[in-house]
């Protein structure tokens, strides 16, 4: 049995299901996918379809909600500017991969597939999340929005409250260089960022990332979705 984690999948149908065919996923595998399924990129509906699919087929996925899930589920009950903010940050594209003008337009399947999603998931060695943690807080997961949104918390960390335990998470896309440097210096700053900013195409982005979390190896597959 193996363990991968994968995040910001963001639409990118085709590419996930390469870097699954590029890891040779296994039934027997534990596979950790780490928010923002959804938006910017052109197949959304397809990404949940695949997730859902290989579940139904016995897989052993793990997802935890994203940034960019959450703003789905808030735009549904909530106010108009909550709506615009999902539709500007590439809800659009989400809604046309359903063929759907309105996100109630969205199957409910879907939606209680999202609103099911963890916030944060915990094993023995690894806490994985979407975003962070806010180590302000006495209890860092008792706060759950920080594991959506935060960003710049790597200076916070308590080494002694974290333990052995590293914290894998994506929602700030990095270069692969910077990536790779996170694993060289784990020891220093146990904390891995694998968001390789697939939908983004600039230098050292666009590609989408798994970690081997047994061996610390890295694979990469380029965006084939553009």
């Amino acid at each position: 049995m193996r363990r991968f984690a994968i995040s910001d999948i963001h639409g990118c149908a085709r590419t996930f299901g390469a870097l699954l065919n590029k890891i040779d996923l296994r039934p027997e595998d534990e596979l950790y996918l780490l928010g923002d399924f959804i938006d910017r990129g052109p197949d959304s509906k397809g990404v949940l379809d695949k997730i859902i699919q290989l579940q139904n087929l016995g897989y052993k996925i793990h997802c935890t909600l994203g940034n960019h899930e959450e703003m789905l589920l808030q735009s549904i009950s909530s106010s108009r500017d909550i709506e615009q903010m999902w539709w500007k940050n590439g809800g659009e594209t989400t809604l046309n991969s359903f063929n759907a003008t309105l996100v109630e337009d969205i199957p409910e399947v879907y939606i209680k597939f999202i609103d099911e999603m963890h916030i944060c998931l915990i094993l023995e060695d690894y806490i994985l999340v979407h975003a962070g943690l806010n180590f302000n807080c006495p209890d860092p997961l008792e706060d759950e929005t920080p594991m959506v949104w935060i960003r710049d918390w790597y200076g916070d960390i308590d080494r002694a409250w974290l333990k052995d335990r590293v914290i894998v998470h994506g929602h700030t896309p990095i270069p692969q260089t910077r990536i790779y440097k996170h694993i060289i210096e784990i020891e220093d700053l146990p904390v891995i960022d694998i968001d390789n900013g697939c939908v983004y195409d600039r230098p050292g982005h666009n590609h989408l990332c798994a970690l081997n979390l047994d061996t610390l190896e890295l694979i990469f597959q380029p965006n084939i979705d553009a």
